[in-house]
Order: C-alpha cells, then sequence, then structure tokens
C-alpha cells in the first residue's frame, strides 16, 4: 500500500511538471500558436486552482480525522480535589479568629503557606507532628496555630457542581478517578464534602501512597495501581505545575480555573 501511494505520487509530481511546462513548449516551437499557447496557460491556471482546493479539502479532512482520533483516545477523568471539586478557603477561615494584620501573616506563613502544610499531605507522621512544626515556625503563637490547625477541616467546602458533574461523565462512559494531595486529619473529617467519591473508580490520595505531586512517582502510581494509559487520560488540575508533572508522565492535563472553563477544554479533547 505505502509503495502504491509513492509510485503514485511521483507520477502525479511528472504529470503536474509537464503541464506546467507546456505554455513554455508552445511559447517556444518554431511555429508558435497563439490559441494553443492560450489553452495550455489556461491549463495550468485551472491545475494550479485545482491542487490548492485539493490541498485545502486535504488539510480539512486530515484535522477533521485528527480530532476524531483524539477524542476516541480519552478514556479516562483524572480530579483534583481542592479547588476544582470541593473550596479550600483558608482566607476567610483565618479572618474569622479576628487576629490584627501582623499575628495574621506571622500565623498564615507558619500554617497554610508554610513547606510543613504541603509535607503534611505526605502523611510520613501524626498530626500533632506537623502542628509541633508549624508551631515552631512562629512560637510566640503556638496555642493560637494549634488553634487553627485544629480547625482547619473547616476550609473545606464542596463545589456546587461536583455531583453533577462527575455524576454525567460517569454516565457516558467516562472512567473517573482522583489523584490529589490530601493530608489524613483533613481526609478524615471532610469526606461528608466528597460525595462525587461514589462514582471514582480509584483514588489516590496523598496521604495513603505517602508520595506528592507534582513528583513523578504519584502519577505512576495511579497509571500502575489502575492500569491505565497514560495517552488515554486527562488530569485537571488547578495548579501549573501539577499539571506539568502529569504532562511529563505523558498525561493529558488541563489547568483548571473555572468549571465552565474545564468542561470547555473537555469538551475541545472529545469529552462531552
Amino acid at each position: 500500500m505505502k509503495n502504491w501511494k509513492k509510485y503514485a505520487a511521483i507520477i502525479a509530481a511528472i504529470a503536474l511538471l509537464v503541464i506546467f511546462c507546456l505554455p513554455m513548449y508552445f511559447a517556444l516551437k518554431g511555429d508558435f500558436s497563439q490559441k494553443e499557447f492560450m489553452a495550455s496557460l489556461f491549463t495550468v491556471m485551472f491545475v494550479a486552482v485545482m491542487c490548492y482546493v485539493i490541498l485545502m479539502l486535504f488539510k480539512y479532512l486530515n484535522k477533521k480525522k485528527d480530532g476524531q482520533e483524539k477524542s476516541s483516545m480519552i478514556k479516562n477523568v483524572i480530579f483534583d480535589v481542592g479547588l476544582v471539586l470541593v473550596e479550600f478557603n483558608w482566607q476567610d477561615y483565618l479572618d474569622s479568629f479576628g487576629f490584627d494584620e501582623e499575628k495574621r501573616e506571622r500565623i498564615a506563613k507558619a500554617t497554610f503557606q508554610s513547606p510543613v502544610w504541603d509535607e503534611r499531605d505526605r502523611g510520613l507522621y501524626d498530626e500533632e507532628n506537623y502542628v509541633r512544626q508549624c508551631q515552631e515556625l512562629a512560637p510566640e503563637y503556638a496555642k493560637d496555630i494549634a488553634a487553627v490547625m485544629r480547625d482547619t477541616p473547616k476550609t473545606v467546602r464542596r463545589m456546587p457542581y461536583a455531583e453533577t458533574w462527575t455524576k454525567y461523565l460517569k454516565s457516558q462512559g467516562y472512567q473517573l478517578y482522583v489523584l490529589s494531595n490530601y493530608s489524613r486529619y483533613m481526609l478524615d473529617r471532610t469526606k461528608k464534602e466528597m460525595p462525587f467519591l461514589k462514582y471514582m473508580d480509584g483514588t489516590v490520595f496523598s496521604c495513603d501512597v505517602k508520595q506528592l505531586k507534582p513528583e513523578a512517582d504519584i502519577y505512576q502510581t495511579l497509571l500502575d495501581r489502575f492500569g491505565l494509559k497514560a495517552e488515554e487520560c486527562v488530569f485537571i488540575d488547578d495548579r501549573p505545575v501539577n499539571c506539568e508533572g502529569a504532562q511529563k508522565a505523558g498525561i493529558h492535563t488541563i489547568c483548571f480555573k473555572s468549571f465552565k472553563q474545564a468542561a470547555a477544554e473537555l469538551e475541545a479533547l472529545g469529552v462531552k
């Protein structure tokens, strides 16, 4: 089949070359005929236009085919949880304590904005250990930090669209998964805000596997655990760095900004 296409292309190229040389032939031959020259010239113009039309048609059909192949490729939708399927509003939560501006800033940097907060999601130690690490970052506010950390599950609320969205995608035949950085303390106390979990075919929470996004291991854990092919997956996360980690694993990604935007990008991938 490939040889047939190659020979056809060679023959077509030779034919085009002959056609485009016709005006020159009639112009240079001894018994010049204006009628033959004009006929050959119009033939060249017609062939050129037809070649352009055929080329544009080929590009259009090829683009359509690529789009269909891409859309049929996605079988699995992988969700981050925080700021995608649930709200994580630590700012308002911290404001509710009524700290003055300087104190609030110090406590924020010792808790939600500290490296300890991210490592808490890895789940290597118990909650008391992570609270102590936060307190060491601002020891003068140790008591307040303990109070803030104790009620951090209050920062999480379900997104109004989350359950409907996941239920719909499930009804369309897609396999759904969760890949999320989440601490054990938070997970045990916020599952009531995750009714969408019943539509998931599998979950990987960082605290369960002791791995964190955007580290390469956690993406591979998800793929291996559920036998997924990276090219058949799309991952939705609000953090660009986590999307980059997924891309390195060969997974399609959507950087979440809003439900409307993410749904539109899913549709562009053929996930409807």
